[in-house]
């Protein structure tokens, strides 16, 4: 049976665009633990949880940004199915907005630095195709559904 985990996109909306163009910065965290990967916020469904709860639990555990703090965006999720550690894994991940621009992160010990980045610079520090691909289809979804 595979592993299961859920989590959060975050992401902000500049309001000047950057040098790059870029108006929308995802958060990625860097794993304290074996390669040091950049992720969203994620982690294992504890008994009781649906889905979503995990992610916002988690959110919280990993980043300490609270549920009232997000809004959940309605229309993206993103099934990912891998191998990790040698074992099946799925992850569910959807995307939410930073209500405070200027929200403050807390990272537990699971992480050990953050970063806001606009999509290119995301896409360079992930390591694996699968988590590109996310952030490039809900970069998409962000601006294929802006008003």
């Amino acid at each position: 049976m595979a592993l299961r985990a859920c989590g959060l996109i975050i992401f902000r909306r500049c309001q000047v665009p950057k040098v790059d163009n870029s108006a929308i910065e995802f958060l990625l965290l860097q794993a304290s633990n074996g390669i040091n990967h950049w992720t969203p916020p994620k982690g294992h469904v504890e008994p009781g949880e649906n889905d979503l709860e995990t992610a916002l639990r988690e959110t919280k555990e990993e980043a300490g940004i609270e549920a009232g703090q997000l809004t959940i965006i309605e229309g993206f999720r993103k099934e990912l199915n891998y191998v990790a550690w040698g074992k099946p894994k799925t992850v569910i991940y959807w995307l939410a907005e930073v209500k405070d621009y200027d929200v403050e992160i807390h990272l537990s010990h699971e992480h050990q630095a953050y970063h806001w980045l606009g999509l290119a610079e995301a896409c360079q520090l992930v390591q694996f195709e699968d988590m590109k691909t996310t952030l490039q289809e809900g970069h998409q979804f962000l601006c294929s559904t802006a008003a």
